[in-house]
């Protein structure tokens, strides 16, 4: 193994014990930081694609309840912090399993960081400021104002904002964490997936201030719309019409398709497929069931279906993720 310095990339104090590895031999800004305390094991991967713009990957297969401090700083830059497994908060934010946060520029607040005992596998995009002015200053010289916030001075609290993890940000975390190429088509192929998560948020922050815009709904209305949802989670394997589901609910089937999208970002049955494959995926991960068993439960018949639909979702097919999520436990 070549030990190398470590990369620009460091917010925590040393632990006891770590190693610099070189990731790629055929790239010499990709390294893994292997860390091995008292506390936790961790594989921190960091690739410069270029100055101001950093990928790293962490992976924890085991780690203790822990706390630690973080130091007072100031930043002028962006992390884009994303949860494919694993949690932890602190003052700023409280960050959950398939959860992300943006930490933007500005006053870095001196605090503690706590995490339970737990795996975990985590992906960050790290853009300095003056890269992302390059990118996305407008004609008069300006962001644009849905991630103008992104970037504040040195003097004001930095932004901190959590997210959920949309089943296309969680395509784009897994390619990058599963990318199998090396040396320059592996960093083309990074850095295109880095610009992509980069448009995927703004579009999030798109989305955000354009649902403040939308006028809310009439309390009773909203109050229907659930009773909506929960009678389309009741009948998994007997799924209502929108007819059916509108008529028990005492609203209109316009009321209800439009309603339901703006309460719950998403159509009915879009809606309902994703709760069926979030509730295989937390099957799966238990593994007292079968793949068949798995699909059953959850009210789809259709094995292709199912498989193409979790795919899409989580990055790989029904078996594959149960093995793998195995595989991940037994690691350490």
């Amino acid at each position: 193994m070549v030990s190398v310095s470590p990369p620009v990339w460091q917010r925590f104090p040393k632990p006891d014990l770590e190693e610099w590895i070189y990731t790629d031999p055929l790239d010499p800004l990709d390294a893994t930081e292997i860390t091995s305390t008292k506390m936790e094991q961790s594989a921190v991967r960091t690739i410069l694609l270029r100055q101001g713009l950093e990928l790293q990957v962490v992976e924890m297969p085991f780690s203790q309840e822990s706390s630690r401090g973080i130091a007072e700083d100031v930043d002028d830059g962006v992390e884009f912090h994303f949860h494919i497994q694993g949690q932890h908060d602190d003052e700023l934010t409280e960050v959950g399993d398939r959860e992300f946060c943006i930490w933007g520029s500005g006053l870095f607040p001196k605090r503690r960081k706590y995490a339970p005992e737990q795996q975990a596998l985590e992906v960050s995009l790290w853009v300095e400021g003056e890269v992302l002015r390059s990118m996305l200053l407008n004609e008069s010289g300006e962001l644009p104002r849905e991630v103008a916030h992104w970037l504040r001075s040195e003097d004001e609290l930095c932004y901190a904002r959590v997210g959920k993890v949309t089943p296309a940000l969680e395509r784009v975390l897994w390619e990058i964490v599963r990318c199998p190429w090396q040396g320059m088509q592996k960093r083309l192929f990074l850095e295109s997936r880095a610009l992509e998560l980069l448009s995927l948020m703004m579009g999030w922050e798109q989305a955000i201030q354009g649902h403040k815009a939308i006028q809310k709904l009439p309390a009773g209305t909203r109050e229907r719309l659930h009773y909506a949802r929960e009678l389309l989670l009741q009948n998994l394997h007997e799924p209502l019409t929108l007819e059916q589901l509108a008529q028990r609910s005492q609203i209109s089937e316009c009321t209800l398709k439009q309603g339901f999208k703006q309460e719950f970002g998403r159509t009915v049955f879009d809606y309902l497929l994703d709760y069926r494959l979030e509730q295989a995926r937390e099957m799966l991960e238990r593994g007292t069931m079968q793949v068949a068993e798995v699909m059953a439960s959850v009210g789809l018949k259709n094995r292709s279906y199912f498989a193409a639909a979790f795919r899409q979702k989580f990055g790989q097919n029904p078996k594959q993720y149960q093995q793998q999520f195995w595989h991940f436990q037994k690691k350490d």
